[in-house]
């Protein structure tokens, strides 16, 4: 950072001449240093893959949860402050739950992605908060279709067919670029998935660091057993 430029970093609310606030791009940094996560859309659902990144054989894999189930048909992924999308995922999940006891519906997905994004923009206006320092993949299967959104910590929010979050972002999405298609199976778009992963943290996946969410059509959002993510890490090995 430039000398001239030190004072605009002190406080959210202070634009620096140049139009940016850098305590939102400081946010943006910790996403970035964070695990890799991915998401894809297939033919009738949507795929959430993360790194946990296990540093010590002493952790124990399950006490870190990067996956979260926001209602029986959204799921979502985080990248960057763990304690930060935690705050996220329970007013996600808060949101749709009072949805369905006013409306006895479903939410549907972009709506609450929206909502999301508001709660995350009002943390960049006002004087004495500072931004989340985390991003999310929001996956989801509604009346509309499947959907994955990324959400940013400045509040704004992306649609994609195939994206990533975190360390190793730009590899990934050079995978997505070259061999992502829309048809693919629910086995072919994890494998892809995978794939890239192992691009971007260029080494052999433990299959007790990667945990994979799934939603499909007419199916609860779940997350895959410990063996069945073995089988598709072998399968990609072979």
């Amino acid at each position: 950072m430039q000398p001239g430029q030190m004072a605009y970093d002190r406080a959210i609310t202070v634009f620096s001449p140049d139009g940016r606030l850098f305590q939102v791009e400081y946010a943006r940094e910790a996403v970035k240093r964070g695990t890799t996560t991915v998401g894809l859309k297939f033919k009738d659902g949507v795929a959430l893959i993360v790194d946990k990144r296990i540093a010590s054989k002493l952790i124990e894999s399950k006490s870190i949860e990067k996956i979260f189930q926001i209602d029986e048909h959204i799921g979502c992924a985080t990248s960057g402050l763990v304690a930060d999308a935690r705050v996220l995922v329970d007013y996600a999940r808060m949101l749709a739950q009072v949805n369905k006891v006013t409306y006895a519906e479903k939410m549907d997905i972009e709506t609450l992605v929206k909502r999301l994004c508001d709660f995350k923009q009002n943390y960049t206006q006002y004087g004495g908060v500072r931004p989340f320092g985390t991003a999310l993949l929001v996956a989801g299967v509604d009346e509309q279709g499947n959907h994955l959104f990324e959400t940013d910590p400045s509040g704004a929010l992306v649609a994609y067919k195939a994206g990533s979050i975190g360390a190793g972002k730009n590899a990934i999405m050079d995978v997505f670029e070259e061999e992502y298609k829309e048809d693919m199976s629910m086995d072919e778009a994890i494998l892809l998935g995978l794939k890239a992963l192992r691009k971007a943290t260029e080494e052999t996946l433990n299959t007790k660091a990667v945990e994979i969410g799934v939603v499909k059509v007419g199916e609860r959002f779940r997350r895959l057993t410990e063996a069945e993510v073995e089988a598709y890490v072998k399968k990609l090995a072979a």
